[in-house]
């Protein structure tokens, strides 16, 4: 029997009697980091990274969590656990389990180029690997770190040059952080929304170098400085009162999937910044050839490229049908398919 299955839940360690990243209730869940569709509420013991406890407990409150530094291994039911960097977002970790002479590694999310802003991702040696391919097309490359935060300083320098704010559209947790990572502080102040800046809280307690950043309700915050301010809110912040403050201001959003072409214009906003936590299409044949894995399991996104071309390169590959998901994924993945 394989160590790892797809059952309703999610994927269930056949010999540890345990799921991880479940998406229904369970009795034990390994976590492999704190987003929203890879931790749920409602499992009676969670096992997760040391740097996701903050995140974990902001999104999820209460809950019985014990946590484990990158590296360190316990042992449950006969299996062998331990958690490795994954490069996605702060705490994210790829699972790994030891059962006899079995070796398998659990992905989760993982991007392959470092940020600044979490423990940059180690390939994990193992038979088999379960891979993500939220962005598994040759569509996707991205930009380096260094040409994205450039990039996004320069069009803000531009429009505090010109007397505007620059709101910029981007996920609480993970994106926000990294822009702020990258960002040149001596253009101007930086508003958060509200929704990111308990996450910045929970980045700076990790040792995360970020930026001063001010609510817009902050004292001493007025209409004249917020005309060359960098402000960065969640999605659902577009288009609701909370904008009014910001007055003429140029918005933009940053997402991998800018790299579509009508991406932009579905979004009505006036820039986009290509930009994702999860490997392009060379960061995800990188990583699954270094784990130097004969079989693979694909989960999330492009599933069936992904398996074509594993199965193309000699490997042994199929797909997990997974209740994960990305952003806006749904909307843009049609359009995805027909520019690849």
């Amino acid at each position: 029997m394989d160590l790892i299955v797809a059952r309703p839940e999610g994927l269930y360690c056949t010999a540890g009697d345990f799921y991880i990243d479940p998406w229904k209730p369970v009795a034990r869940a390994v976590i492999t980091h704190a987003h929203a569709d890879h931790a749920r509420p409602g499992h009676g013991h969670y096992l997760a990274h040391t740097h996701s406890e903050g995140t974990l407990r902001t999104r999820l409150g209460e809950i019985t969590l014990q946590t484990l530094a990158y590296g360190e291994a316990i042992e449950h039911n006969g299996v062998k656990i331990s958690l490795h960097p994954a490069g996605h977002v702060l705490g994210s970790a790829q699972v790994r389990l030891e059962h006899g002479r079995r070796v398998w590694v659990a992905s989760g999310d993982y991007k392959t180029e470092a940020d600044g802003t979490c423990a940059p991702f180690e390939p994990v040696a193992c038979d088999t690997f379960i891979t993500e391919s939220t962005f598994g097309l040759p569509v996707y490359r991205w930009p380096t770190q260094a040409a994205l935060s450039l990039e996004i300083n320069d069009w803000w320098r531009s429009n505090a040059e010109a007397g505007r704010a620059s709101v910029l559209f981007c996920y609480a947790f993970g994106k926000a952080q990294r822009i702020l990572h990258g960002a040149d502080a001596s253009i101007g102040p930086i508003v958060v929304h509200g929704a990111v800046e308990p996450l910045n809280a929970v980045y700076r307690a990790a040792g995360v170098n970020l930026p001063p950043t001010l609510r817009v309700s902050d004292e001493g915050v007025n209409p004249q400085m917020l005309k060359r301010t960098l402000v960065l809110a969640p999605p659902s912040a577009q288009g609701t009162p909370w904008m009014k403050r910001f007055g003429n201001y140029s918005d933009a959003f940053a997402s991998g999937w800018m790299q579509l072409r009508g991406t932009r214009r579905r979004r009505g906003v006036d820039r986009g910044f290509v930009m994702s936590d999860h490997a392009d299409w060379p960061g995800l044949q990188q990583a699954i050839k270094a784990t130097g894995a004969e079989r693979v399991f694909v989960t999330h996104g492009s599933v069936a490229i992904m398996v074509r071309w594993l199965t193309e390169n000699g490997l042994e590959a199929q797909g997990f049908k997974t209740d994960y998901g990305d952003e806006d994924a749904g909307a843009v993945a049609d359009e995805a398919k027909a520019e690849a």
